[in-house]
């Protein structure tokens, strides 16, 4: 869609509302490239539009999410929780920091990855109560802080009370994690288990 050379305004911000509707997650330096424009002209232009900045259109579209969730309060999963389909799939996104990294490094510690990929497992399950039966897991590249994960879940299968799931986290469309779990569905009547 970059347009060789420059659009009028009219015409650029009727694209731009347009492509914000299909890509709700596109970065202003994204957009500035998309349009051959510079980023304070996209800035305007989506302050014309009232078209909040990438941070708010994610908590506006995880806010929504989180109250479909019936295995964990929609607090507990780690990042924003951007798509879910109970029973289906999900999709969350974390921004990570320095304060999640090895100080020598700069290499995000395992286990922010791990609570990411585990809590969206249990999001997308359309259970009351659950918990990690099984999780094989594989990190195959390192994340630097300031790297932003992109985590999809799908549930793969269920079978009896055990739901499969399969987690991918990518950076920057390089896949930085995989994990599949079993997740054991829990009756919340004395005794457990389904």
């Amino acid at each position: 869609m970059k347009p060789s050379g420059k659009i009028k305004k009219t015409v650029r911000q009727k694209k731009l509302i347009e492509l914000m509707e299909e890509e709700p997650f596109l970065t202003d330096e994204d957009l500035a490239v998309k349009f051959n424009v510079s980023i304070q002209t996209i800035r305007l232009d989506r302050l014309e539009l009232a078209i909040p900045e990438l941070r708010e259109r994610i908590k506006n579209v995880a806010e929504k999410n989180y109250k479909k969730v019936r295995s964990i309060i929609g607090t507990e999963i780690v990042g924003e929780l951007i798509d879910l389909n109970l029973g289906v799939n999900g999709i969350s996104i974390l921004e990570t920091s320095q304060e999640m990294a090895f100080s020598k490094t700069n290499i995000v510690r395992g286990h922010h990855i791990f609570s990411q990929a585990e809590s969206l497992a249990m999001a997308v399950i359309d259970a009351e109560v659950a918990l990690t039966g099984v999780s094989n897991i594989k990190y195959l590249n390192p994340v630097n802080a300031g790297d932003k994960l992109v985590a999809k879940a799908e549930v793969v299968r269920v079978r009896g009370n055990n739901h499969f799931v399969h987690v991918r986290i990518k950076v920057n469309q390089i896949q930085v994690f995989r994990g599949k779990f079993i997740l054991v569905v829990i009756d919340k009547k004395p005794g457990g288990i389904q």
